[in-house]
């Protein structure tokens, strides 16, 4: 089992900031953010491979979001920079299937076993 709990969520005006954070644990090789908007499937925003670094994120944050490890604080953070309307949702910190050998994780919302309980993010025109 792996326990996971976001923080960071909150309300900003268009083309501000924000910085979740997820506190696991454990990790997995493979770890994730998510975000899901009202009436609309769960889409993976960005993921992570603890041991290799390597990164992948959804077309429509490219650019704008960041994942990384915060070794010091043992977190997982995802931090958003020019944020749009279209960027509210809950969003959700998962723990993933991958391995090792993975060279980049998966964002499909199906590879991802554990999930937090997500923190809402509003963002106002």
């Amino acid at each position: 089992q792996v326990q996971l709990v976001e923080s960071g969520g909150g309300s900003v005006q268009a083309g501000g900031s924000l910085t979740l954070s997820c506190a696991a644990s454990r990790y997995s090789y493979c770890m994730g953010w998510f975000r899901q908007a009202p009436g609309k499937e769960r889409e993976g925003v960005a993921s992570i491979h603890t041991s290799r670094g390597t990164t992948s994120f959804a077309d429509s944050v490219t650019g704008r979001f960041t994942i990384y490890r915060d070794n010091a604080r043992n977190t997982l953070n995802l931090q958003m920079n020019s944020l749009k309307p279209e960027d509210t949702g809950m969003y959700y910190c998962a723990a993933g299937q991958g391995t090792y050998w993975a060279n980049y994780c998966s964002r499909s919302p199906s590879d991802y076993d554990y999930w937090g309980q997500g923190t809402q993010v509003t963002v106002s025109s």
